[in-house]
């Protein structure tokens, strides 16, 4: 998914429109919710991984603030869309894959 097209800001939607490919809101949000935790780890995850190359056991208060390059990779973080908008428009636009558990009766 291109995050740039993904809104910043929270768009109030259709519940009827999101309910339709499952037949039932509670499954869609459940779905949503899954999704977009596995984006924020991801996300967690890759910041993670860039930060620790600034990982210093002894760092200093002003060493801490004069890192630029760590400031600026914190605030490019800060300024992507929310994990649950990101699964909000997959789910959307038919981009997210997503099964049902088979009840043994039927």
């Amino acid at each position: 998914m291109d995050k740039k097209k993904v809104p910043t800001n929270t768009i109030t939607r259709d519940i009827k429109n999101l309910a339709e490919p499952t037949g039932n809101i509670y499954e869609t949000v459940a779905i949503l919710y899954k999704r977009a935790n596995q984006i924020a780890a991801a996300e967690k995850k890759e910041l993670t991984k860039k930060l620790e190359d600034f990982k210093n056991e002894r760092d200093t208060m002003e060493e801490m603030f004069e890192n630029r390059e760590q400031i600026e990779i914190s605030k490019y973080y800060e300024r992507q869309p929310k994990p649950s908008l990101v699964a909000v428009e997959e789910f959307l636009e038919g981009e997210l894959t997503y099964r049902t558990a088979k009840h043994e009766d039927e």
